[in-house]
Order: C-alpha cells, then sequence, then structure tokens
C-alpha cells in the first residue's frame, strides 16, 4: 500500500512540474508548497526536483526537435549568419543564471528555498510585472531580432528565477516582452534557453556521489517522474505558445495571487496553531 501511495505521489509531483515548469507560475514554488503545505511527497530533496526537471527537458528537446535540427545545421553552413548569431543570443542569456547558479545554489537552499513568505512575495510581485509590462509594451519584434541587449537583459533577469516564486519562465518572458518580443516568440527563446541550463543543473546535480546513491535506490521513482513530467510537458508547450498569441497574462497573475493567498492563510494558521 505504501508503495502504490508513493507512485502515486510521484505520479502528481511529476503532473505539477509538467505543468508548471512552463507556464510562468514558478514550478519550483509549486514542488515545495504541495510537499510542505499538503504534505504531497516525503521527498524534498533537490536531486528528485532536478529528475522532474530533466523530463520537462526532454520534452523541449522532443517539441522542437525539427527547429533544433534546421538550427544546428544552418550554424555550420558558411551561410548561417542569422543561426550563428541566434545561438549566439542563447549562450549569452544562460551565462548570469549559470554563474549565479553555482555561486550561491547553497545559500538559496538553505535560507530562501524553503521559505513560504519569499514564496508568496515572489508570486505576486512577478505576476504584477509580467502583467504591467506584457500590457505595455509593443510587440513589435521576433525571435530573430534580439540584441546582444536584449540577450543580457533576458539572462540578468533570469538570475531572479532561482528564488522560488519568480519563475524562470515567467522572469525571462518578461524581460523578452520588455524587448518587444511577440509573446510566443519570448516564451520560445525562453524555452531556448532552459534546455542547456536544465541539462547543466541534472549533470552537476547527479555527478555527486550521495545523487547517485539516490538514484540507484530509487530507479521507478525516477523513471515515472521523467515520463510523466516529459508527457505532460509536451502538452503544456503546445498548449501555451497557442493561448498567449491571442491572450495576455493576466490569468496567469491572478492565479499567482490565489496561490500566495493560499500560502498566507497557512503561514497565518500555523502560527495560531504554533501560538
Amino acid at each position: 500500500m505504501d508503495a502504490i501511495i508513493r507512485i502515486l505521489e510521484v505520479i502528481f509531483l511529476a503532473i505539477v512540474q509538467g505543468i508548471t515548469e512552463f507556464l510562468p507560475i514558478s514550478s519550483s514554488a509549486h514542488l515545495i508548497i504541495f510537499r510542505e503545505i499538503f504534505q504531497i511527497g516525503s521527498e524534498k530533496n533537490l536531486i528528485f526536483d532536478v529528475a522532474l526537471h530533466f523530463g520537462t527537458f526532454l520534452a523541449i528537446l522532443v517539441f522542437f526537435f525539427k527547429e533544433f535540427l534546421a538550427l544546428g545545421k544552418g550554424a555550420i553552413k558558411k551561410e548561417g549568419v542569422k543561426e550563428r548569431r541566434l545561438l549566439l543570443m542563447v549562450l549569452i542569456g544562460i551565462i548570469p543564471a549559470a554563474i549565479a547558479g553555482i555561486l550561491f545554489e547553497d545559500i538559496i537552499d538553505g535560507i530562501i528555498r524553503d521559505n513560504l513568505l519569499i514564496i508568496a512575495l515572489g508570486l505576486v510581485f512577478m505576476g504584477i510585472v509580467m502583467y504591467q509590462v506584457d500590457i505595455k509594451t509593443p510587440q513589435d519584434k521576433g525571435i530573430e531580432d534580439i540584441s546582444i541587449q536584449n540577450a543580457c537583459l533576458i539572462g540578468f533577469m533570469q538570475v531572479f528565477a532561482l528564488i522560488p516564486g519568480f519563475s524562470r519562465s515567467g522572469t525571462t518572458i518578461t524581460a523578452g516582452r520588455i524587448a518587444r518580443l511577440k509573446r510566443a516568440d519570448a516564451a520560445k527563446f525562453s524555452f531556448y534557453m532552459s534546455l542547456p541550463l536544465v541539462l547543466g543543473a541534472f549533470i552537476f546535480t547527479m555527478v555527486r556521489r550521495e545523487s547517485i546513491e539516490l538514484v540507484r535506490n530509487n530507479i521507478p521513482t525516477f523513471a515515472i517522474g521523467i515520463i510523466v513530467s516529459f508527457l505532460v510537458g509536451l502538452f503544456v508547450i503546445g498548449f501555451l505558445l497557442r493561448y498567449i498569441r491571442k491572450n495576455d497574462f493576466k490569468v496567469f497573475m491572478y492565479y499567482r495571487f490565489l496561490v500566495a493567498f493560499i500560502i498566507l492563510i497557512y503561514l497565518i494558521a500555523t502560527n495560531v496553531t504554533v501560538s
């Protein structure tokens, strides 16, 4: 019975990851919230979260496979100036977050990661910024128009996504909109940037000795988490790209407010109980 419950919890968290990784609502915040408030999932280790992220990495790879293939083929051709330029912009965009992740991982994990109040504030703050930027900024640029300055802006904005509640897709899409990218192009560039970052985080975590032992002792759990988050992620990527072509980010802002409200109610209730 315990094994069945464990599998169901893994499936649930993998579905949560597959949905929230791509929607601008913070996947890490949701995984923390469901474990802390609703006590779903006994595994609170960052390593398991990275395994779920690997499933969504595969979803991006598969969904954009033809585009990545065309981009790679074009980049090696003499006339592939646009392709090489786009790859350079992606590289520039991932550098700040990669450096910040390596330098501040322990601080974030030890102080910020499980702080529900910070998560609630991040959800509200980023929700407002994302919506206000979107409705006040023109959509007159495509992904091929991204400049070095735009890539740097998106990269530095992504650093804030290390704080649960801000959302990697939320910060990068918002930065893309500041650069006047069309919503779908901002989202696509965000997905492009996430591919090497997520893969790098997965490899960086898994080379640790304790990580290998954890995987070895929980192979079914990791396999189920990766497969489910991959399948759900495939669906959500397509949904998001279709949705934001015709709609703004208001619904995501309101949803962020709702989750933050639930967190605050929980914090008030538990404080009263403890008192």
